[in-house]
């Protein structure tokens, strides 16, 4: 009973520090105990957070490991694992609902930021498209493929079908290098001078192609080397 008590008391003292003073005077592993009351409700979880945080690296590398992975630590139910994997996908929604998306997307800087949200926690490679109107505003954003994709074997019917779905006047192209830097390699630009081809038969312009790592990205379309192919 004691000991039941002793539990009692520190997760309401973890809780005031919360209320009082928020996140940042917390360390990691006192965030992830905290996270863990609400999936383990009745037990200690200060040592099961730190064998979480040593097992996997970090506190990103606890949030972004999978469901599989995370259950085969000892005390991590399908519950808990499942709330721990939530956390990305949750703050990416956060983060894409901040983006004003009626701002017409005519420049990089816009785009750049709208798709930074979008991959936000992404650790499969994803190829996607924005559909604008005829004054650059956003009508939708679609994923065209994820998992381990060639940009290569990308669809360009299945693009196509995307414009002509959203009633596209212009779209950009996008897709991330989650394991590497934002520069395009020699078949990012082969792809990309197909689809510009493929979308222009049925009169949809590419504005361009984004490329984006973590918190950063590169523009085809502003790259002296690369924006002849959007003319």
């Amino acid at each position: 009973m004691n000991s039941e008590n002793n539990h009692k008391d520190h997760r309401q003292r973890l809780k005031a520090r919360y209320y009082n003073e928020g996140l940042d005077s917390f360390e990691d592993h006192n965030i992830l105990e905290f996270l863990l009351f609400f999936g383990i409700p009745y037990k200690d979880t200060n040592d099961l957070a730190h064998e979480l945080l040593n097992h996997f690296g970090s506190l990103s590398g606890v949030f972004e490991a999978s469901r599989e992975d995370l259950m085969s630590i000892k005390g991590i139910g399908e519950n808990t694992a499942t709330l721990l994997t939530f956390i990305p996908a949750l703050s990416r929604k956060y983060l894409e609902d901040k983006v004003d998306e009626k701002v017409p997307m005519n420049n990089c800087s816009t785009v750049g930021k709208f798709l930074i949200g979008k991959y936000r926690f992404r650790r499969d490679e994803v190829f996607s498209v924005i559909s604008l109107d005829q004054s650059c505003r956003f009508k939708h954003w679609d994923i065209i493929s994820s998992g381990t994709i060639n940009i290569t074997a990308v669809s360009s019917r299945k693009v196509i079908e995307t414009a002509l779905k959203t009633s596209a006047n212009a779209v950009i192209l996008a897709h991330n290098h989650p394991n590497g830097l934002a520069v395009p390699s020699g078949d990012d630009i082969k792809s990309t001078i197909a689809l510009v081809e493929a979308l222009n038969v049925i009169g949809v312009r590419v504005l361009d192609h984004i490329i984006i790592s973590d918190e950063d990205f590169v523009s085809l379309a502003s790259s002296q080397q690369y924006k002849h192919i959007f003319k």
